[in-house]
């Protein structure tokens, strides 16, 4: 967004990245003047620009002052996060304003300098697949501030802004084949090298604490009310991802195109919109209908390869957004969330790590650890697993009905595998 601001001649703002846990992006890009190829594919075409708009990139764990002094910067006006979900997890027993080591921490040890010499507030972004992810990062960065400094945490819920955002555009993770290929196209390697779908969609609350971009002049959607936009995103897109990552893995696919290029395939993602769409709520700005349609054909980019090993990673993060709320909703509402309870089955399936065919598969999770003991110590592996309140609240896991819906899949999937399953619940369900 930053790049297409200065193509179209605004030339203000500059990006200074940073990295909480490796060195792996700033040694990539360091070395090339933090330039890098940006590759959109959409069927058989493909169009290349170069980034130039980071100026630098901050590894945190090695230089935690200078992150801290970035955000202080007189000529920092916007800090943007992406962290993922489980980034938000706030523990303010060992939180330390002098030694920041979360992303909430390092925010409020920033904004804390800020203050102290007199600075403006800021506006912090979130980019994260949460709803409400301005909201919960305020809460955690104030939360964090709180405990050392009371002072700090009424200014920052008094000046600063946090505004919600949905942020929408697939970007598959960038594998040595793609260097390859990008080295190829260029003539040179490109470490940085980055490749997505041309569809892209950012809308951004308006709330702000100072001086932005003209973002609407380069297609952001500034709106006073992100929920509908959050639910959409969440439930349809991020929920049919899940859906196939764990359902997809566990018959051998690997991609999201591979997953839909299957009749069922296609068929039950059809059928877990059909589901989710009555939770939500009256939109009139979104034509669902349309951004269903959309969803299907990008999710047919072949050219993409997006892996459902990606989508697959911290899954006890993710599932509560997308698609505990949903079932939860349903169920107040008097309906059964059949669609949902297979794919919160599949996820328990996959917690034993095999495919149906017995082929290892990765569990790259926070709670690896717990649901691999809880699947191993148990045969109640529904009622253990349900029972993870970080993941599903009691008001799921204490409902007769649901748990027996998991149960029932959670069976047909082991004695069946993923494709007879859902190909017998898709032929139930039409």
């Amino acid at each position: 967004m930053f790049q297409a601001l200065a193509e179209a001649g605004d030339m203000r703002w500059g990006v200074i990245g940073a990295s909480l846990r490796s060195s792996a992006i700033s040694d990539a890009l360091a070395p090339q003047d933090f330039l890098y190829a940006l590759a959109v594919d959409e069927g058989e075409r493909r169009d290349i620009s170069i980034v130039n708009v980071i100026r630098d990139v901050i590894v945190a764990p090695e230089s935690p002052g200078r992150l801290v002094e970035a955000i202080a910067a007189p000529e920092t006006q916007i800090v943007t996060v992406t962290v993922t979900e489980k980034g938000y997890h706030i523990d303010t027993s060992g939180a330390d304003p002098h030694q920041p080591r979360t992303m909430p921490e390092y925010l409020a040890a920033g904004l804390r300098t800020r203050r102290e010499r007199g600075l403006p507030p800021l506006s912090i972004i979130s980019c994260d697949n949460l709803a409400g992810n301005g909201g919960k990062l305020r809460a955690g960065v104030t939360a964090i501030a709180r405990v050392h400094d009371p002072l700090l945490a009424d200014w920052i819920e008094r000046e600063c802004a946090f505004p919600a955002t949905m942020v929408d555009r697939i970007v598959p993770a960038t594998l040595e084949t793609e260097v390859e290929r990008m080295t190829a196209d260029l003539g040179l390697v490109d470490r940085g090298t980055i490749r997505t779908e041309a569809f892209w969609q950012w809308a951004i609350e308006d709330r702000f604490a100072g001086e932005r971009p003209d973002f609407e002049g380069v297609g952001v959607q500034i709106t006073s009310d992100i929920a509908a936009w959050e639910k959409a995103k969440l439930r349809l897109l991020n929920g049919a991802h899940s859906a196939m990552a764990y359902l997809g893995l566990l018959a051998g696919i690997s991609t999201v195109d591979g997953f839909v290029d299957e009749d069922w395939g296609k068929a039950f993602v059809r059928l877990l919109w059909d589901e989710v769409h009555p939770t939500l709520g009256h939109a009139p700005d979104i034509d669902v209908a349309a951004y269903r349609k959309n969803l299907l054909r990008r999710f047919e980019n072949e050219t993409l390869g997006h892996r459902l090993q990606q989508i697959a990673m911290d899954g006890s993060q993710k599932l509560p957004q997308r698609l505990v709320d949903p079932a939860i909703e349903l169920i107040d509402a008097g309906k059964s969330p059949s669609a949902i309870a297979l794919v919160f089955a599949a996820w328990i399936r996959f917690q034993s790590g095999q495919s149906d065919s017995g082929q290892r598969i990765e569990v790259d999770d926070p709670l690896a650890a717990t649901t691999s003991r809880l699947i191993s110590e148990t045969n109640e592996h529904v009622r253990a697993l349900l029972g993870l309140e970080g993941v599903f609240p009691p008001r799921l896991a204490s409902d007769p009905r649901f748990v027996t819906l998991v149960a029932g899949h959670l069976d047909d999937l082991r004695r069946l595998g993923a494709k007879a399953t859902v190909e017998s619940f898709v032929e139930v369900c039409i």
